[in-house]
């Protein structure tokens, strides 16, 4: 499978936030060419602010193989990584992340802050940003419309 094809997958996994009325983002986790973990942004449906897409294929990638260590993994997430899922990253030492949109607020490769690239940093993933980019980025982009229009006709 390629990049997209996991993309897809990922993409799959922020339709699932959507219907829970959560930011569509979704990402998985791969190992040996499979996935190993999935998630998806679930932090109001779960009271967890740290239950982003990311700590959630994390996570559930750790409970499958056994081992809080993802070496040689790639995590494919529809959205630039914040700081917080940058460091779970790193402490799960997975090789390499590829996100689909940029993320202009809060995105902790490259967008805003690069922590990817901090030779201060004990761990660098390899990044690749893009992947479907506008699929990835319109998703979102149209979660929010759809909630400004609701709240104006709320008003």
């Amino acid at each position: 499978m390629t990049d997209e094809d996991f993309m897809r997958e990922a993409l799959e996994q922020a339709q699932l936030a959507r219907k829970k009325n959560e930011v569509p983002v979704g990402a998985v986790v791969v190992k040996d060419g499979e996935i190993v973990g999935r998630g998806f942004n679930q932090p109001i449906s779960s009271h967890d602010p740290s239950a982003h897409a990311e700590i959630m294929a994390l996570r559930d990638a750790a409970k499958n193989i056994g081992n809080y260590r993802l070496v040689d993994s790639t995590l494919y997430v529809t959205f630039e990584p914040c700081a917080m899922c940058a460091g779970a990253i790193f402490h799960a030492r997975v090789k390499r992340v590829v996100y689909g949109a940029a993320e202009y607020k809060t995105g902790a490769a490259g967008s805003i802050v690069n922590l990817f690239a901090e030779p201060k940093l004990n761990y660098h993933a390899e990044i690749e940003g893009g992947v479907l980019a506008e699929e990835c980025g319109k998703l979102v982009s149209d979660f929010f419309a759809e909630r400004r229009r609701q709240s104006r006709q709320e008003q």
